[in-house]
């Protein structure tokens, strides 16, 4: 996965928020406990659509239980799916268990539509993805909840909901719009203004890499001049294509091949900025040693040109993910992206995520901003393209900004009115630009954690978490106590 997308927190690709390939802010699963039994899929039958009462149609959506901690008359922890598969290893870990342990939660979890397993159509073409709404999977979690208190016996039991990221997003949406349903919402980095143009996220990249030092960001700069330099000459696209380890020969004439290859070299560096030490050492996600301070020293070892840094950067982020080269190419990129069916298609959530995006949210991260070393080689034209060549023409500037309106219209941006919700967000994470980091009222409150990164306090405790986050995951905990003792 690469390119400007993901947001991810709690899942497990390579980035999903900011799907790289649009940039995701996905949460990514913290580690498997040794010898802790993981549990099974559960399925519910779940409507395809929510708004059309004589649409009959039903699909299988996956979910988890963990009813271990559970005593009768306690609360019920609702974990919100987000833009990639729901990993189990949440029911067991992560900052919400030891709440729900002390408070003796029942826990679910439920997946988003369109990730992972829960599959509501027979492929992901155009036309079936027009039931992959925000609006839907809030539905989605509006009928689970109905049916969990039914036939659970949970009518009476307070609900709190969680989410990270784009789901954390949804988890404070849900608890706006159906707070009969949802007691209090704890809704992590989440962004909750649409905006076509991200351009933000890299001036975030910029001053999150100056923690470290200003010569960061300079040298960064540098190797994009020599790159420029090299662009304009054959001799130099050869010299791109071995440095940079490219698996075709770099042809510069292509603008959207540079475009491209630009963006995902920035890339490099922004999953790390977003996930900078969050205490996600996955099982099987590399690279969770790999810090700010990793990419700053690098950028700044004067034995080497800054071109040449910059290609090492590359290679370490290739060699850790066990790539032998950087597919740069802009039609490779909109093919993978193109495919439709569910099997053996890896990038489907990629699929399904850029056209959330290029429907509902924009969250472009561009280089359109003065304020940041990457160059200027992949403007917001170079996404909106993206858009129409993935999905078709009709999937323009025009619908973007229409849906964008619409996302920004229907849930309020900033302007949302809530209450029983806190907004976790870290000053180190790019998407914190598009979020809530200071308190809308007395109840609705944002907690901005110098230091750390996306969704950090999701994730399990660490001896190595500063202060600030470990004061964070408390404060969280209380405010939730509090709702709990509110009607």
């Amino acid at each position: 996965m690469h390119h400007n997308l993901v947001l991810l927190c709690l899942v497990g690709v390579t980035t999903v928020l900011g799907w790289r390939q649009g940039g995701s802010g996905f949460m990514y699963p913290p580690k498997r406990p040794e010898g802790v039994q993981l549990p099974p899929d559960q399925w519910y039958t779940q409507s395809l659509n929510h708004f059309n009462p004589s649409d009959t149609r039903t699909w299988q959506q996956r979910y988890f239980t963990n009813d271990s901690f559970y005593e009768p008359g306690g609360p019920v922890f609702l974990m919100i799916g987000g833009e990639g598969p729901a990993d189990p290893v949440w029911m067991v870990e992560g900052s919400w268990v030891t709440y729900a342990q002390s408070l003796k939660a029942y826990m679910l979890f439920l997946e988003h539509r369109y990730y992972g397993k829960s599959h509501p159509t027979e492929d992901v073409s155009v036309e079936n993805l027009a039931y992959l709404s925000t609006e839907q999977a809030l539905a989605d979690l509006a009928a689970f909840i109905v049916d969990m208190q039914e036939s659970l016996g949970f009518e009476d039991n307070k609900w709190i909901v969680f989410g990270g990221s784009y789901s954390g997003s949804l988890a404070a949406w849900f608890r706006m719009k159906y707070p009969h349903l949802a007691h209090g919402a704890v809704a992590t980095s989440a962004p909750i203004v649409a905006q076509v143009n991200f351009k933000e996220y890299l001036e975030v990249v910029r001053d999150s890499l100056a923690t470290v030092s200003e010569d960061c960001n300079t040298q960064i700069k540098e190797a994009h001049r020599e790159l420029d330099m090299l662009l304009l000459h054959q001799i130099g696209w050869r010299t791109i294509t071995t440095e940079f380890r490219l698996c075709t020969p770099l042809d510069a004439r292509i603008a959207d091949d540079v475009s491209n290859m630009f963006s995902l070299l920035a890339e490099n560096i922004e999953d790390v900025v977003q996930y900078n030490k969050d205490n996600r050492a996955f099982e099987g996600v590399k690279g969770t040693n790999i810090t700010i301070d990793t990419i700053c020293g690098i950028m700044m070892n004067e034995d080497e040109e800054p071109i040449d840094r910059y290609a090492d950067v590359n290679s370490m982020i290739l060699d850790v993910y066990g790539k032998p080269c950087l597919e740069h190419t802009y039609h490779a990129m909109i093919e993978e992206l193109q495919a439709t069916s569910w099997e053996n298609n890896e990038s489907v959530g990629g699929r399904a995520w850029m056209y959330q995006t290029c429907t509902e949210y924009g969250f472009y991260q561009s280089s359109d901003s003065e304020n940041q070393p990457f160059g200027d080689k992949f403007p917001i034209e170079f996404f909106i393209k993206q858009c129409e060549d993935i999905y078709g023409p009709k999937f323009n500037l025009s619908l973007l900004e229409a849906g964008v309106k619409r996302t920004n219209t229907i849930f309020g941006g900033r302007d949302l009115k809530v209450t029983r919700v806190v907004f976790p967000n870290g000053s180190i994470d790019p998407w914190h630009a598009l979020g809530i980091t200071s308190d809308i009222s007395n109840d609705a409150t944002a907690i901005y954690i110098n230091g750390t990164a996306h969704c950090a306090n999701e994730y399990p405790d660490s001896p190595d978490d500063p202060s600030q986050l470990t004061a964070a995951r408390e404060e969280v905990y209380q405010l939730i106590t509090q709702w709990l003792n509110e009607e």
